[in-house]
């Protein structure tokens, strides 16, 4: 009786230190990480990864959707960033990650619309199932990573907001995603490689 009340208090100590340790890493990429590819539908129809991309350096990828006011205010700042870096090597990957039975303003068809509307040049591609979403860690929208590619895969340079001020671009101080990437094409290293996502929360 005595051992097997042992090994009960045992296996009950194992489960909480291995909980308290889940919970104190917490989820999804952390900056360094090798962050793995994916296979996503884009508004076109096609499938898009991440290794589509042979000239690129890096990309900027950013989880966001058409519903949310956070969103929809940094949309002209996503295509601005896509405009400025995918020639030198750092092109943007936008991915909707919310459940569409939730959000049927972020459904394909509505992903499709939004795109034409703004004139998007970059891949909008869906989450489908939200599988993606949670291994890196986006719990907004928008959401943004800096990969850079390596010999050992894409690593996460930075992650985070996009800048400063969600409300008014012109009254924005810091550009921590231009500074992150201007840095990485400089080879030196990103000052802020973390701040804190502003957005919606994803919908699950």
């Amino acid at each position: 009786m005595k051992h097997t009340l042992k090994t009960i208090v045992a296996l009950v100590v194992v489960v909480a230190l291995s909980s308290f340790a889940y919970v104190g890493k917490g989820h999804g990429y952390h900056i360094g990480d090798i962050a793995t590819d994916f296979e996503l539908e884009n508004i076109d129809g096609n499938k898009v990864s991440l290794a589509d991309f042979d000239d690129a350096k890096g990309f900027i990828v950013v989880f966001t959707c058409n519903t949310c006011p956070y969103a929809v205010a940094y949309e002209d700042r996503i295509e601005a960033l896509n405009k400025k870096y995918e020639d030198q090597g750092y092109p943007v990957i936008a991915i909707m990650p919310n459940n569409t039975d939730v959000k049927p303003g972020d459904n394909m068809e509505a992903m499709k619309a939004r795109a034409k509307a703004k004139g998007f040049t970059f891949p909008y591609l869906m989450d489908e199932g939200q599988k993606i979403y949670p291994q890196y860690g986006a719990t907004k929208t928008p959401h943004i990573f800096v990969l850079q590619k390596s010999s050992e895969g894409n690593v996460v340079k930075y992650i985070g907001a996009i800048d400063d001020n969600y409300q008014d671009e012109k009254a924005v101080n810091t550009r921590y995603v231009e500074d992150a990437v201007d840095a990485l094409i400089e080879g030196k290293e990103i000052q802020e490689k973390q701040t804190r996502a502003i957005g919606c929360s994803i919908k699950v």
